[in-house]
């Protein structure tokens, strides 16, 4: 009777042990995708290892010509102890960290993109690398397709977050020859791309509309670009063209990077105004309708269009502050206006939730950039009188604007924090805040 009982207890025991090495290799598998053998710097267009870009019908897709056989053999040995392949994930960015913020045009991401730049020689930093991928998705008659731009933005960002830049070379016009290229959009907005590492001779007659301004250096050598990456403790990346940030889940997921998402965002009623100037040929129907006496069409695709940027970004902001396991401390939300008012504290709120030193040289750089003059503060500078641009844009947009942007918005002016008028007096009653005190938890 014993040995029966010890044999059925046996018996039990193997089918729990082989259940749950069951459920390891499924997970291990489904992560294989991720894990590929990280590129040497630019390897050449058309390896057997390299990320090779498909046009397909409109569509663009990414193939990943991996021996995936012999990896799945080896993590399966591995089962023998089957928590090492979770230690080893843990461990494999090195403590690197990976800062990807994302806005969209006229929050101030260029601004608080310096707060990484401006870090110094720990740091990489890239400004707008997917402007080259935007513009390759453009569709003839304007906006992206949506489908092929969402996994093509996050491919080039895993591979750039790995210090490859050849993916993105597949997007840039003209091509790069020998991975030079005199075209890579705002170089000179990168400090890690002007430093003597990555800046190679100077070629005479060769232009380079966004040549570095601290030295004299030739086209970019996107080959030296890499090494220099490569050479620094951590990355970063601004981007103002990812819609949802659902669809970064894999870089979260990705073992070999350590991620983490700040989502800035700004007054709707504030970014259009701001967008009315800097992009008057684009938003001329706003500036028609805000000039002419009738009222705002509400089912005009200009309308539509700023519905759908601000459900985008209420919906990415939702699913970060619900912090479900895959953005577990990954995810931070700032607001426009708490930096403009309290730029120091929160540059080290992001520094302390992205787990890198707050430097010196960042706190200075913030010192004198947010005390700007009148004429230093331009349509793009980075260079802001901070204090007084927090509301500014209430005193150049029409009442019956802001009212279709609370209208189309309201959810997403709820959300932040936004309060509504309800008057043109009150709209530009500068006694009157229109900013709620709110703390938003993402830890």
């Amino acid at each position: 009777m014993r040995i029966k009982y010890t044999i059925s207890i046996v018996f039990v025991v193997a089918l729990v042990i082989i259940e749950k090495e069951n459920n390891i290799i499924s997970r291990v598998s489904d992560k294989l995708a991720l894990k590929q053998t990280p590129q040497t710097p630019l390897q050449a267009r058309g390896s057997s290892s390299s990320v090779v870009l498909l046009k397909h019908n409109g569509s663009f897709t990414t193939s990943l010509n991996n021996k995936l056989d012999p990896a799945f053999t080896l993590m399966k040995r591995r089962l023998v102890n089957y928590t090492e392949p979770q230690q080893e994930a843990a461990s494999a960015s090195g403590g690197r960290k990976h800062i990807l913020l994302l806005a969209t045009t006229r929050t101030g991401s260029s601004f608080v993109g310096e707060f990484f730049n401006q870090q110094g020689d720990n740091m990489f930093y890239l400004f707008e690398p997917l402007w080259h991928v935007e513009r390759t998705l453009t569709l003839e008659g304007g906006g992206t397709n949506a489908s092929a731009a969402a996994p093509a933005y996050r491919d080039v960002l895993r591979q750039l977050f790995l210090c490859d830049f050849s993916l993105l070379e597949s997007f840039m016009e003209p091509l790069p020859e020998d991975h030079v290229t005199s075209a890579l959009f705002r170089r000179e907005s990168s400090s890690s791309l002007c430093e003597e590492s990555a800046c190679s001779p100077f070629v005479k007659g060769v232009f380079e509309r966004y040549h570095c301004r601290t030295r004299r250096c030739g086209p970019l050598n996107l080959t030296l670009a890499s090494e220099s990456c490569l050479q620094k403790e951590h990355r970063a990346i601004k981007s103002v063209r990812v819609r949802q940030l659902e669809t970064l889940r894999p870089l979260a997921e990705d073992p070999r990077l350590d991620v983490k998402f700040i989502q800035l965002v700004r007054d709707p009623r504030a970014v259009l105004a701001s967008r009315m100037v800097a992009f008057a040929e684009k938003y001329k129907n706003w500036k028609q309708w805000a000039a002419d006496g009738h009222e705002v069409p509400v089912d005009d695709d200009e309308v539509r269009k700023l519905k759908g940027n601000c459900d985008n970004i209420r919906m990415s902001a939702e699913a970060g502050l619900r912090q479900p396991r895959w953005l577990r401390r990954r995810y931070m939300l700032v607001r426009y206006e708490d930096i403009a008012r309290f730029p120091m504290r929160k540059a080290a709120e992001m520094y302390r939730f992205s787990g890198i030193p707050f430097t010196r040289q960042v706190r200075l750089w913030i010192l004198r950039n947010t005390q700007a003059s009148k004429e230093a503060s331009g349509v793009y500078s980075t260079q802001k009188n901070s204090s007084e641009q927090v509301e500014k844009w209430r005193f150049g947009i029409p009442f019956k604007i802001a009212q279709v942007v609370q209208k189309v918005c309201g959810p997403t002016l709820k959300l932040f924090g936004y309060k509504f008028v309800d008057s043109e007096k009150m709209l530009t009653d500068k006694s009157v805040s229109l900013i709620e005190e709110k703390v938003f938890k993402f830890t």
